[in-house]
This record gives structure tokens, C-alpha cells and sequence, in this order.
């Protein structure tokens, strides 16, 4: 006697909604064939699975503020599932698989991209003359993970994505009452941006720092600390940064991106090329961070890591990761998910971001005309064997006062690097 082959199910359906696209996640039983066709009068989109059952309702989707109107669902042909999203407007789908991780099983995605959004994103690049009309300093905040993909989980199921994304807010709100300087955010709300376009948002809005917020996790209960990161082009500073590094950049796979494309692996190796001067700034802007952060949370680390991770990999825009805490740590746990924590982390973040902006602004800003305004002081260009003390009883003033006016944490200082001299 031959048993009939069991069907593969649908487990569960799961939607969000990002600013230009409606997000359709099919969690199955195992990989099933799928196909998609697009009708009109009434606009609506089918999508037909063969030999797989719907095991949930589809109910209590939420279709608000998208462009679907209603989900229905039947069976045709025997034991082939259709399921019709009546669309109340023109939508541009996407469709792709995606394997098992250590989360979740088989998917099928379903991007649905507003039409109209994609005249929206095509946006003029500022001219030479607006660029120099005392501009905003613009900072962009990447609240890491999102959608389905949760992030790090921490006792009771305290899922990353939602702190990070709290305290992200309230960085956002620091800044922008902070004259000069402007945030954007990334994500604003609960939805998957790939790593690349998470970049490809901050260079959209032509941005002069991204800072991706994360909380990080490990296998022991007992690692804790709040860690600042920047790119490394050569490899991880630790087998830590490496291993934390690798993990954010599998997010990737999530968003159907593949990391090995060899467009991408060109494009790093010609970012890689223009990325020092970018890296520089990288790593004193997140000394002066760290610097803040030391004063309300435990450091995993003293200075900043570098590793590959795939979000800082933008060329032209100084980028950092700030890990906030371990989400896997009980203790560290309950204060991220405290309201007073995150306000404290945003804090922090925001004090380091404004110290360092107003010792080096960007030419054109209103920081740097507000420091021309107040004379700035002079400039020196460190040479093979000068020190900070030295240069500091060279202009008669303090080592503290030359190393607040540069942004600078500890004694190094490279060759060939600008410090602005302090008014004595």
C-alpha cells in the first residue's frame, strides 16, 4: 500500500509595511514551487502554490496604510493553495525563497513596491552653492534589523530590533533639537531594509555620518558591555569582532541580497581603495562616542573595534556601530529595555556626535561658519616625531584642551593629520 505524500503547509503568513514597499512573508513547512500573476479590473495579484495547505486563516493581517484591500485565499486543482491580494493600487512584485536559519524555516518573500515611490526616491543632488549656505550636518541613524528579522533575542523573548529602534528615536529627537545638525532615520518603524540599502539611504540623503545602532549577544550569558565599532579593510581586530561581524552581515541573506554577488565584491574592493581618509574620521568619531558611553555603561571594550561589517562599507561617509549592551545578558537585558537606559545610550551617542562635529565640521555647515565666526584657531600638521605634549608646550596650552579641540582620546596621533590649536 502507498501513503499519500504529505502536502507542504503554509505555517504561518506575516506582513509590514516600509515606506516604499509592503512586505509579505509565507513561513512554510518546507521549499515549495510558486508563481505570480498580475490581473486587472479589479487590480489584483495571485499567487499559486501546488500540493500546499494553509494551515491559519488569513486574518488580522495588517493591510493598513498598504495597498492591498483584502487577502482571500482557495483551493484549486485538487490541492493546489491560490492566494488573491485585492489591491486597491499599482504595485511592482518581487518574489524569492529563502533557506532555513538558526530562527526560522523556509520562506517565501513577497515584496510588493509602490509604484509611485519610485519617481519619489529619484532626488536632485545638492549644488556647490546649496551645499555651502551654512547647511545642516546631516547624521543618519540605522536601527539595526527589523521586520523578520528580529535581531539578537534576550530573556523573554526581548527581541533587539525593538530597543535598538527605541533608543534610536530618541537619538533622533536629541539631534534634531540640537541646531546643525539633522537626522534621518534609516527605518522609522518595523519593516527589513538590506544592508546595502540601509548605505544606499544615508548616500541618498547624501549624509556626513551613519551610525547603525545594535545590541549585541553571545553564546555565554555572562559577556556584557556596550562596544563601539568601525570598518576594518584589513580584517577583525579580535576573533569577538570578527565572530559579532559575521553574524550582522548574514542579516543579509534575510533580505534575499546575496553578499557573494561579484558586483559587490568589485564594489568593495574599489571602495576598499578611497576608504582611509573616510576610516580616519571613522575612528575618532567613535573614540569620542566611546568616551560618552564610558560614562553610563560598562565597556566591553576600551577602544573601538574594527571588523567587516557589511552596513559601515560606504567609501565617501564616515560610519560607525555602536553596540548598545548584551541582549544576552539578564542584567544588561532589563536596562535595554528600560525607557531611562535607552534615554541615557541616546544621550551619550548624541554628546559624542556634537563634540566631535563642532571641533571638525564640514566645510559649508553651520558649525563651521560659527567656528570661523569665533576664529577657530590655528592649524598644525603633525610631523614623524611629534607628541601631543610636545605640541601643547609648543603652543602653551594644555594636552586636555588640545586633545577636547580635536576630538582626540588618549595620546595617538598620525602623520600628516590636522589639529586645530586651541586659543590659549
Amino acid at each position: 500500500m502507498v501513503l499519500p505524500l504529505q502536502a507542504a503547509e503554509v505555517l504561518d503568513v506575516r506582513l509590514w509595511r516600509a515606506p516604499d514597499h509592503t512586505r509579505v512573508v509565507f513561513d512554510l513547512s518546507e521549499p515549495v514551487p510558486h508563481s505570480l500573476l498580475e490581473l486587472d479590473n479589479p487590480r489584483r495579484l495571485v499567487v499559486d502554490m501546488p500540493d500546499v495547505r494553509l494551515v491559519e486563516a488569513l486574518t488580522d493581517l495588517p493591510i493598513e496604510n498598504t495597498p492591498i484591500d483584502r487577502v482571500r485565499s482557495g483551493v484549486r486543482q485538487g490541492n493546489d493553495l491560490r492566494i488573491v491580494f485585492d489591491l486597491a493600487e499599482q504595485i511592482r512584485p518581487k518574489s524569492f525563497p529563502l533557506a532555513p536559519n538558526e530562527r526560522t524555516g523556509h520562506r517565501l518573500v513577497l515584496d510588493l513596491f509602490d509604484v509611485s515611490s519610485d519617481r519619489e526616491q529619484l532626488q536632485d543632488v545638492k549644488s556647490v552653492e546649496q551645499l555651502s549656505d551654512r547647511r545642516d550636518i546631516v547624521v543618519a541613524i540605522d536601527a539595526g534589523h527589523g521586520g523578520e528579522d528580529p535581531g539578537a533575542l534576550g530573556p523573554k523573548k526581548l527581541q533587539e530590533k525593538k530597543v535598538v529602534l527605541a533608543i534610536a528615536r530618541k537619538l533622533e529627537a536629541r539631534l534634531r533639537d540640537t541646531p546643525g545638525l539633522k537626522p534621518i532615520m534609516i527605518r522609522d518603524g518595523d519593516y527589513y531594509v538590506s544592508l546595502r540599502g540601509r548605505r544606499d539611504l544615508a548616500r541618498k540623503h547624501q549624509a556626513d555620518l551613519f551610525v547603525s545602532i545594535h545590541a549585541d549577544a553571545f553564546r555565554q550569558a555572562s559577556a556584557n558591555g556596550a562596544s563601539v565599532y568601525a570598518l576594518s579593510t584589513k580584517g577583525a581586530s579580535s576573533t569577538a569582532a570578527k565572530y559579532l561581524a559575521d553574524r550582522e552581515n548574514a542579516a543579509d541573506l534575510v533580505g534575499g541580497v546575496r553578499l557573494s554577488d561579484k558586483d559587490d565584491v568589485l564594489a568593495g574592493v574599489l571602495a576598499d581603495l578611497s576608504m582611509t581618509a573616510t576610516l580616519d574620521t571613522s575612528l575618532s568619531l567613535g573614540a569620542r562616542v566611546l568616551e560618552e558611553i564610558d560614562d553610563i555603561a560598562k565597556l566591553h571594550k576600551r577602544k573601538v573595534e574594527q571588523a567587516g561589517f557589511a552596513v559601515l562599507k560606504s567609501p565617501d561617509i564616515p560610519s560607525i556601530l555602536v553596540e548598545t549592551g548584551f541582549i544576552s545578558n539578564p542584567d544588561e537585558a532589563n536596562r535595554l529595555n528600560s525607557a531611562a537606559y535607552q534615554d541615557k545610550m541616546a544621550r551619550a551617542i548624541h554628546a559624542g556626535i556634537e563634540v566631535w562635529f563642532k571641533s571638525h565640521p564640514p566645510a559649508g555647515t553651520l558649525l563651521a561658519w560659527q567656528r570661523s565666526q569665533q576664529g577657530g584657531g590655528q592649524q598644525y600638521v603633525i610631523a614623524r616625531g611629534d607628541t601631543l605634549s610636545e605640541i601643547a608646550a609648543r603652543y602653551r596650552v594644555s594636552v586636555k584642551s588640545l586633545q577636547e579641540t580635536n576630538g582626540i582620546s588618549g595620546s595617538t596621533i598620525r602623520i600628516g593629520q590636522i589639529l586645530t590649536i586651541p586659543d590659549a
